[in-house]
């Protein structure tokens, strides 16, 4: 008999839903309680989209077991959605572990900057890096995202500063969404600093005038697929009427506005990226009052980076006063060769300790909510009838142990699952290797 379903997850403790009522994201006092099934069975089609959910005796009355491809009995262990990292930049070539212990020896983001380190070091190796390599290198950083229960990520260029390199980099993410099974939203940040030699009002022409077209024209021919539009709005790189000036031709382009604001210094970002319809907004360190009532007006997701105040030792950024204000709250990994943290539960503790959220707002912060920053959370977020397959299975008596052991996900996860499809196992053994398919 020829398999009608792809994966049935059987009897597990607790199957969190995040959401049980298709919304869109989880905001003010809805993110405090999440949906949460108790003695639960789940099933994914052969399509990779989930067909039903509920107790496991129901479902085991209204399937037969030999119709799935793959049946994993999950008793005693819980299911949560896949994770979403709602801020990555995942493509780059060089090492900046020398610029850690300068950090620690007290220079700041911006005396490296200027040094000539941070991101303009990795420019300059990025761009001597062949495609191949750099595919090669974001590949496996793709592997250690999904071990630590990652299944969709927000994927950005930036360290190209040219047409040819940021091509390049946008290639290589391309190249992943159609090769492996781990989600992508791809972002175009051309603008993630000044190029040298040129001053911020004649980069930001070059983008407006070449740089965008380009990308419109490959995207139409199907070669190249962006999502997002990213502009480092900061003094000294990119100032407020630049980044408005980027940021509106890339939505009349097509593309949906998400960026860096407000980090090292009150730009007025916030305020900005509300009057121009933007998706999410990144960083938020130093956002006005005023500027996270604007954002929660216009339903701007916030994206807040703890590993990025952690790592730079900044101000942590003001999550409650968010949430306590109605703003849609997001988490993202940040990472990249300054914030080396590849893991979303790592990064949901730190969310918890540093920025005081609870436990269930940072696995939606994580989820439900990190898919609306990418505009995905129709399909992704949630486990739901209708959505995507992406899921994760962990050894635990409750899902929140995810989060409290810090650092000890690794041994938590056994499963990570897109699709429906088994893309990372633990395996049961000290002898042998994991395994991933992805």
């Amino acid at each position: 008999m020829a398999s009608s379903h792809r994966l049935l997850l059987e009897n597990a403790r607790q199957v969190v839903l995040v959401c049980a009522r298709g919304e869109r994201f989880l905001a003010g006092g809805a993110g405090r309680s999440l949906a949460v099934l108790e003695r639960a069975s789940l099933v994914v089609g052969t399509d990779g989209f989930i067909k039903a959910i509920g107790p496991a005796d129901d479902i085991q009355r209204q399937f037969s077991k030999e119709t799935f491809e793959e049946i994993i009995d999950c008793s005693e262990k819980c299911i949560l959605p896949g994770l979403v990292d709602a801020h990555t930049h995942p493509v780059w070539a060089g090492e900046r572990v020398h610029e850690f212990a300068m950090k620690l020896a007290g220079a700041t983001y911006m005396d490296i900057h200027q040094a000539g380190g941070g991101i303009n070091f990795t420019v300059e190796r990025t761009r001597q890096a062949s495609e191949e390599e750099l595919s090669r290198s974001f590949q496996q950083r793709l592997r250690c995202m999904a071990r630590a229960g990652t299944t969709l990520v927000e994927c950005k260029s930036g360290y190209g500063l040219d047409l040819d390199t940021e091509l390049k980099m946008l290639r290589v993410i391309e190249r992943a969404r159609r090769e492996l099974d781990v989600g992508i939203s791809a972002t175009y940040c051309g603008a993630h600093s000044v190029p040298k030699g040129k001053t911020a009002t004649e980069a930001a022409d070059d983008i407006i005038n070449n740089q965008l077209p380009k990308l419109k024209e490959l995207g139409r021919k199907g070669e190249i697929h962006v999502d997002n539009i990213d502009v480092f709005c900061e003094k000294g790189v990119f100032d407020l009427d630049c980044t408005r000036r980027i940021l509106q031709c890339g939505k009349d382009t097509g593309l949906q506005i998400n960026f860096h604001g407000d980090e090292l210094h009150p730009m007025k970002a916030a305020e900005l990226g509300a009057e121009l319809g933007a998706q999410a907004i990144s960083h938020l360190e130093e956002v006005s009052d005023e500027g996270i009532v604007a954002m929660a007006t216009a339903r701007c997701c916030a994206v807040l980076l703890p590993t990025t105040a952690y790592m730079l030792r900044l101000k942590q950024p003001r999550a409650r006063k968010m949430l306590d204000e109605g703003v849609i709250v997001a988490l993202g990994s940040d990472f990249n060769p300054n914030a080396y943290c590849f893991s979303m539960p790592m990064v949901m503790h730190l969310a918890c300790v540093n920025m005081r959220m609870s436990m269930p707002e940072a696995l939606a912060a994580a989820t439900i909510n990190a898919a609306y920053a990418l505009g995905k959370s129709h399909t992704h977020g949630s486990l739901e009838v209708g959505k995507q397959g992406d899921l994760i299975v962990i050894n635990a008596s409750r899902w929140e142990h995810l989060i409290y052991q810090f650092g000890g996900h690794h041994e938590l996860i056994e499963y990570v699952i897109a699709k429906g499809k088994v893309i990372y196992k633990k395996d049961s053994t000290e002898k042998k290797e994991d395994s991933f398919t992805i």
